[in-house]
């Protein structure tokens, strides 16, 4: 018998403009091309501590705590949390007004939570003030969590808000916050607003390949995983992560994905290099022009202007027009990958990602001039 062949592989241009992963950047793919170290290599352990650094840098949280990543995808990061904070029975308040809100409510539920659900319509958000009340209604919640910046809807959450309301009101509760878009593409305060578990992506603001997940996790929180009565998967045990990535000697925990780690490190490195303010500023301006020209077109965007969020766009579709057949064409006739709606309650959209090194206002015309191609004003 004769084994079969498969083709060479061709994936072909993308500019990828959806809600992510977006376009990696040159010096990230260049770093996957270094030579290659075992994960139990002392000088791999280095680079683990040097990344250490860097994530905390990221995230803001210079000292104290747990700041690592892990080898999986932000969803992985999201589920992590819980199976590692919460017992059956604890209280969680759960906030969502869009697909990944209504996910980390899923998993609140899947391990047996009290859940308190607030939700809004899409393109809302939950008020602060209304998540106060219910926290002042249920004192012995254990936690509060919210997504900063909602991809399905293109809603941002004042993230900062809530952690100073929660923090004036004297409350134990912890907060737990969806940063998988926020990270590196707009301000993400982990140690002055009290995040007590944070989690990301390296494939949208950071301009790597997906499947690493950053975490970090404040001293609040490492103690209530210590404090946490049921079994985790050997997999997301933070303690057993935390005596490879941080203890020395190590103590091995799985096979690390090298060259992913290589990305992370390049990623951030340029992330710092070019500095977090800068960053954030160039991800503000490309976002809030493609904003203003897609709207000078007659289009409408989703999301409350009030908490519009600046690295994803959510367009709504014109009445008559087949978003699908638009986002097709785009995508054969220009190279362009813009989004859709995601999930079965979502509304017809477009969503228009300008992340990472697609955070340019060079960018945001080529996608103008796409849309301007397929479906003239």
């Amino acid at each position: 018998m004769t084994d079969p062949t498969i083709p060479a592989l061709d994936p072909g241009e993308r500019l990828l403009c959806g809600p992510g992963p977006s376009n990696v950047h040159p010096k990230v793919l260049e770093s996957m091309q270094l030579p290659m170290n075992g994960h139990l290599d002392p000088d791999f352990w280095d680079i683990l501590v040097d990344l250490v650094t860097g994530m905390r840098a990221l995230w803001r949280r210079p000292e104290g705590g747990l700041t690592i990543a892990l080898s999986s995808s932000g969803t992985s990061a999201m589920e992590a949390g819980f199976l590692s904070l919460v017992d059956p029975g604890d209280t969680v308040i759960s906030c969502h007004w869009g697909f990944f809100g209504s996910r980390l409510n899923d998993f609140a539920h899947r391990v047996g939570a009290n859940v308190v659900e607030l939700t809004a319509d899409f393109g809302q958000i939950v008020s602060v003030d209304r998540i106060m009340e219910t926290l002042a209604a249920n004192p012995d919640a254990k936690i509060v969590g919210v997504v900063h910046a909602e991809t399905s809807t293109g809603a941002e959450f004042p993230l900062g808000e809530l952690a100073e309301a929660m923090r004036a009101s004297g409350s134990d509760a912890l907060l737990y916050a969806d940063c998988v878009t926020s990270l590196g593409g707009q301000q993400v305060e982990a140690e002055a607003w009290r995040i007590d578990y944070g989690y990301s992506c390296s494939q949208k603001a950071l301009g790597c390949p997906p499947g690493i997940a950053p975490v970090t996790i404040s001293e609040r929180g490492v103690a209530a995983i210590q404090r946490h009565q049921g079994a985790v998967p050997y997999y997301y045990d933070f303690e057993e992560l935390s005596k490879y990535w941080i203890d020395r000697p190590i103590t091995y925990h799985h096979t690390m994905p090298i060259l992913q780690y290589y990305a992370l490190y390049t990623g951030i490195r340029l992330a710092l290099e070019e500095g977090l303010e800068a960053r954030w500023a160039r991800n503000a301006d490309a976002g809030r022009y493609f904003q203003e020209e897609i709207r000078s077109r007659g289009y409408e965007l989703l999301a409350d202007p009030d908490h519009q969020l600046v690295e994803l766009t959510a367009v709504k579709v014109p009445e008559g027009v087949d978003g699908k057949e638009v986002q097709t064409r785009i995508l054969r006739e220009h190279g362009i990958e813009v989004g859709g709606g995601l999930g079965p309650k979502a509304p017809p959209i477009w969503r228009v990602g300008l992340m990472g090194v697609n955070a340019h206002r060079e960018t945001a015309d080529r996608v103008l001039a796409a849309f301007d191609a397929v479906l003239p004003r």
